[in-house]
């Protein structure tokens, strides 16, 4: 019979701990830490599709705003949260897409598929957990908008992104035709989300 060793019996514990308490399966909304951040994969979720993508394939450009939060309860104010907002285009020649994210820290990508490019957007959503409780059930959610043009008017500024403008974008109901996507995961706690990392490492 092999010998069982205290880091076999570390391992297997640290590893039925993380399978229990980690989101389920069957979540769209895959949370990861990343040291004192929150970072998100999301394989099911599509957003440039239907009429976004259609706007896209008249060469026009397409805005969404991307709003990351984390909650004690559901439908509760967040108790921390990121904004971003993204820039997609369209190569009609190429047939691959553009993305800029907009703000302090921009950075922009090119020649990519749709896939690539929503899995692009969601890489370089980062949620700051700092100060958090470690082991405080929390909900995460992920909110997409497709912006319409008049959406973007005072939300871009000089030094950036202007935060407060996109706060109240998500604060009111999105109008009934405007695309939209929502993901949430939970409850979850941040210490065993970092026992899950520390595994897979």
């Amino acid at each position: 019979m092999p010998t069982v060793t205290r880091r076999w019996w570390l391992k297997t514990l640290l590893g039925a701990v993380a399978a229990m308490c980690a989101p389920a399966a069957s979540s769209a909304l895959m949370p990861r830490t990343d040291g004192d951040d929150l970072r998100i994969a999301a394989p099911e979720l599509h957003f440039i599709t239907g009429a976004p993508l259609e706007r896209l394939h008249n060469g026009a450009s397409i805005s969404f705003a991307f709003q990351l939060s984390l909650t004690t309860q559901r439908n509760a104010p967040p108790v921390a949260r990121t904004l971003e907002r993204f820039v997609i285009s369209y190569d009609l020649w190429e047939e691959k897409f553009s993305v800029a994210r907009l703000g302090r820290f921009r950075r922009s990508t090119s020649h990519l598929s749709a896939g690539a490019a929503e899995s692009w957007c969601l890489e370089n959503l980062v949620l700051s957990t700092r100060g958090l409780p470690p082991t405080q059930p929390l909900w995460l959610r992920l909110e997409v908008r497709a912006e319409e043009p008049r959406d973007g008017l005072g939300v871009v500024d000089d030094p950036g992104i202007n935060l407060t403008r996109l706060v109240e974008i998500f604060s009111r109901p999105a109008r009934g035709q405007q695309p939209r996507w929502e993901l949430e995961a939970g409850p979850l706690r941040l210490a065993e989300l970092r026992k899950a990392e520390l595994l897979r490492r």
